[in-house]
């Protein structure tokens, strides 16, 4: 890891305002991961990690570990049913993509996402929307379903995002 390294902005494409279903729900993931990219654009690995909004310790570089364990979860763990562990979070700290981003390589972590969004994207790419499987302990799921829920998970963090990065460095936007 390099201390002069800074998030690059994503290629960022406009939202699907029209298509079939599933272009829809892949355009507007793909928007919504975009977007939190474009939130760490030109930060700092110092940057990513810093709390901005007290009390909390919500950082940037945690939402971005997060959002690359929830995306192995549903879709490569769950509906894809791929055999892998949790990149970040275990039995004795279940919020590790949130709390262990201190001593994290950003650059890696940043690397990560990108690689996790990639492979859940090739994963469940011939798998229909109406593809269902079981999570332990909270029933069945389509693949739709996690189209749909990722979408607002990434909508809800990234209002989140948006707070963070105003209170680093001011900037404000899409």
């Amino acid at each position: 890891m390099t201390s002069l390294w800074t998030a690059p902005a994503p290629e960022r494409v406009d939202e699907p305002t029209t298509g079939d279903e599933r272009d829809m729900l892949e355009g507007w993931l793909a928007w919504h991961r975009q977007t939190l990219l474009t939130k760490c654009a030109g930060l700092t690995a110092a940057q990513l990690k810093r709390a901005a909004v007290e009390p909390s310790n919500l950082t940037l570089l945690g939402l971005v570990r997060h959002m690359t364990a929830v995306e192995r979860s549903w879709f490569r763990v769950r509906a894809a049913g791929r055999p892998l562990t949790d990149p970040y979070n275990d039995d004795t700290n279940v919020d590790g993509d949130f709390d262990d981003v201190a001593g994290a390589d950003a650059e890696a972590n940043y690397a990560a996402h990108l690689a996790e969004t990639e492979a859940a994207t090739a994963d469940v790419a011939g798998l229909p929307l109406d593809h269902e499987f079981t999570a332990a302990g909270r029933g069945s799921f389509s693949l739709r379903w996690v189209y749909l829920h990722m979408i607002e998970e990434y909508a809800r963090h990234n209002g989140h995002a948006d707070l963070l990065r105003e209170r680093l460095d001011g900037a404000t936007g899409a």
